[in-house]
């Protein structure tokens, strides 16, 4: 009897799913630009958007779906640091023989090192670090974006926001980065405080979830990826040497500071950076810390998910 792995990788803008032998040799995958945060609609963007996939990905292999019974699967959502969206999520039908859901730090630093010792920082949309160091777990950070995540993009896009309609207002000095920002709302605050309360991109992710001709009763906000989206602004001034964009590159590596020192106080000696914020660092990081600190990533989250499936239900 065949024995198959599946691992997911739900993220805040998207989720891909990979379907792997026993070997974790791939087989087929899927993608979809849904997002699949656990906290989103109570974990019903996340099951939409991973239900989605599974015929996707055994069709992508060229596999019957009823090779789903054969199949042991793990999935790292993001949104899933609290242990009871984790179990919830877990108990939702799924057509696999077992499964575990994890939060999405932990595909993430299995895939970095291999399995082994080592830590782990995702800065993408949001962010979270987690470390394994002689065969203990030390994790930090993942509280989501109203409470914590302090070095992700959408941290960093909401500052680069806020900070522009100081600029705007004549709080503090405008530079042609914060110009950039408000010329989006055609320079004017009412505009920039109606997109962050009610945003149209956010409430038609809503509507797509309605039945056709619904829409929803009440006012749907800018989620962490919409202030993601202005960090390419930001990287685009700050090769300009923009005064903010330096500013807020500071602010940024800054927050990543902490996070590192927290794990060297710990014996971290190995860490990787994930996610696109996190990569595109990479270059000013590795002149920021120790260079044997900062590691490249051995394989990426999703062939993390793989091997936690393996290591979990490899005698199953």
């Amino acid at each position: 009897m065949a024995k198959y792995y599946l691992g997911v990788d739900g993220g805040g803008t998207k989720c891909r799913m990979r379907l792997a032998d026993a070997d974790l040799n791939t087989l087929g995958e899927a993608v979809t630009s849904k997002p699949s945060n656990l906290q989103v609609r109570d974990g019903n963007a996340a099951y939409e958007a991973v239900n989605q996939l599974i015929d996707q990905v055994y069709a992508d292999a060229g596999i019957d779906i009823a090779e789903a019974k054969n199949t042991h699967a793990c999935f790292g959502m993001a949104g899933a640091r609290l242990a009871a969206s984790r179990e919830s999520f877990e108990k939702r039908a799924f057509p696999f023989a077992n499964l575990h859901v994890y939060d999405d730090i932990d595909i993430a630093r299995a895939g970095a090192h291999a399995g082994e010792d080592g830590a782990v920082l995702i800065v993408g949309t949001g962010s979270a670090g987690l470390a394994l160091i002689d065969g203990e777990r030390f994790q930090i950070g993942g509280w989501g974006f109203h409470i914590g995540d302090a070095m992700a993009g959408a941290i960093l896009g909401r500052e680069l926001i806020r900070k522009s309609l100081l600029a705007h207002e004549g709080l503090i000095p405008a530079t042609p980065l914060t110009k950039a920002v408000m010329a989006r709302f055609d320079n004017d605050p009412n505009n920039l405080m109606a997109w962050s309360f009610n945003n149209p991109a956010a409430r038609k992710a809503v509507e797509q979830s309605l039945k056709p001709g619904e829409s929803p009763s009440h006012n749907v906000p800018a989620r962490p990826a919409d202030y993601g989206e202005f960090v390419p602004l930001f990287f685009e001034y700050y090769e300009q040497g923009d005064p903010f964009a330096l500013e807020l590159m500071e602010f940024e590596l800054s927050a990543i500071d902490d996070y590192v020192h927290w794990f060297t106080a710990r014996g971290a000696r190995a860490l990787a950076f994930v996610g696109g914020l996190g990569t595109r660092l990479l270059p000013l990081l590795r002149k920021r810390y120790d260079a044997s600190l900062i590691v490249e990533a051995k394989s990426e989250p999703l062939h993390g998910a793989l091997i936690l499936a393996r290591q979990l239900f490899g005698d199953a």
